[in-house]
Parts: structure tokens; sequence; C-alpha cells
């Protein structure tokens, strides 16, 4: 079995699992700016509907947070899935018919 498949698919895993964790930090930050934008709106206005404008910005971010999470699960475990997966090559070459 050749050892730099699977070291280069070991190494191509890790930098999903990295990508999947960043993403999940990228839909964190936005919503806590919309977080942070919600509350602080009441201070920056006087319109009468500043209360609703800053609860549509809180739901917005926690609607952008439980999408976040759904989406780092469902893409570990996709991942992990695909992980089983390393080095069965050999396996699937040798096992088609010719």
């Amino acid at each position: 079995m050749n050892k730099d498949l699977i070291l280069r698919e070991k190494l191509a895993l890790q930098r999903t699992i990295l990508a999947n964790q960043s993403t999940f930090l990228a839909f964190l930050r936005t919503s806590m700016y919309f977080l942070i934008a919600g509350i602080s709106i009441k201070n920056l206005t006087s319109l009468k509907f500043g209360l609703y404008i800053e609860f549509i910005f809180i739901l917005i971010s926690f609607v952008l947070f439980l999408i976040g999470i759904v989406n780092y699960l469902r893409q570990k475990s996709k991942i992990l899935e695909s992980e089983q997966h390393i080095g069965d090559y050999k396996i699937e070459y040798e096992s088609t018919p010719i």
C-alpha cells in the first residue's frame, strides 16, 4: 500500500477539519456582530419601532448561530464518515473486475 497516499489523505482531512472549524467561527463572529448591533441599536435611535429593530437583529443573531452549529455538526459527521475510507483504494482496485 502506498503510504504517501495515506499521508496525503490524512493531511487533506486535517485541512478539511480546520476549514470546518474556521467556518463555524465565522458564523459565530457574524452572529455576535448582529447581537451587538441589536443591543446597541436602542441607544443609537430614538425611533418608535427601535425595539422591533433590536428584536430583529437579536433574532437574526440566534438564527445565524443555530445555522452555524447545524452546519458544523453536519460537516463533522461527513468528515468522520469519510475518515474510515482512508487507505481503502487498494482494496477497491483489487476488487474491480477487469
